[in-house]
C-alpha cells in the first residue's frame, strides 16, 4: 500500500477539505457538502442531525480558517451549540471512501456574509425560512402552507434576512482525515491545536 504521508504533511487542512469536497461534488449522487452535526444541550444529552455546509474558510488564509453553516437560531442545534459554544461534526462521502472529523468552537455569522447567503437561495426557500418555527411542534402540513402564504403576501418576493436566520462558524481545534485503505489499513491524519489562532500539531493514526 502506498504511504500518504507526503499528501498531508505541512499542508493547510481547509485547503485539503476543500479539494475534498470537490472531488466529492463530481463522485456524490445528492448533497457532497452534507455533514452529520453533533451537539449536547444543557443536560449534556448529545444529539445530531444532517446539515449542509455552505463554506470553508482559510483555504488561501489557514489562520482563519472554519466551517460554516446556516440555521434557524431557534432551533434545537441552534440552542444546543450556542449553549455550549462547541460542536462536531463528521463527513462522509461513501464513493471516495473518504471522511474527514472536526470538532471545534462555534460563534454566529450574523452580518453582512450570512445576509449574502441567504439572498443566494432560491425565493421559496426565503420564505420558508420566515415560514418556519424550526423544532416547534406544528399541526399539519396545511398550517405550514398558509404560514408561507402570509409570509409571501407580507414580504413580497425580496424577503430580508430574518433575524432568527443565520450561520454559525465552527473554528476547528481538531481535524481528522481518513482515507480508506486496502486491509483495513486507513490511512489517518489528525491536526491539533490549543486554541483557534494556534499551530497546527500533525499526527498519523492507527487505522
Amino acid at each position: 500500500m502506498s504511504d500518504r504521508s507526503g499528501i498531508f504533511a505541512g499542508e493547510n487542512p481547509f485547503a485539503i477539505a476543500q479539494r475534498w469536497l470537490d472531488e466529492a461534488q463530481q463522485t456524490e449522487i445528492n448533497d457532497p457538502n452534507a455533514i452529520a452535526l453533533a451537539s449536547v444541550d444543557e443536560d449534556g444529552m448529545p444529539n445530531a442531525r444532517m446539515v449542509l455546509l455552505k463554506e470553508i474558510e482559510g483555504v488561501e488564509m489557514p489562520s482563519g480558517g472554519a466551517f460554516v453553516f446556516y440555521t434557524n437560531y431557534g432551533s434545537a442545534k441552534a440552542r444546543e451549540v450556542e449553549g455550549a459554544g462547541k460542536a462536531a461534526f463528521v463527513m462522509h462521502w461513501k464513493s471516495l471512501r473518504r471522511q474527514i472529523r472536526v470538532r471545534g468552537l462555534v460563534t454566529r455569522e450574523d452580518g453582512a456574509q450570512a445576509d449574502a447567503y441567504y439572498a443566494s437561495r432560491s425565493l421559496k426557500s426565503r420564505l420558508g425560512a420566515w415560514a418556519s418555527r424550526q423544532s416547534e411542534p406544528l399541526s399539519s402540513r396545511a398550517s405550514l402552507m398558509a404560514d408561507v402564504a402570509k409570509i409571501t403576501a407580507t414580504h413580497g418576493t425580496n424577503p430580508k434576512r430574518p433575524e432568527f436566520w443565520g450561520g454559525f462558524r465552527i473554528k476547528p481545534l481538531e481535524i481528522e482525515f481518513w482515507a480508506d485503505g486496502a486491509f483495513r489499513l486507513h490511512d489517518r491524519f489528525r491536526w491539533t491545536r490549543q486554541s483557534g489562532d494556534a499551530a497546527w500539531q500533525i499526527s498519523r493514526l492507527n487505522p
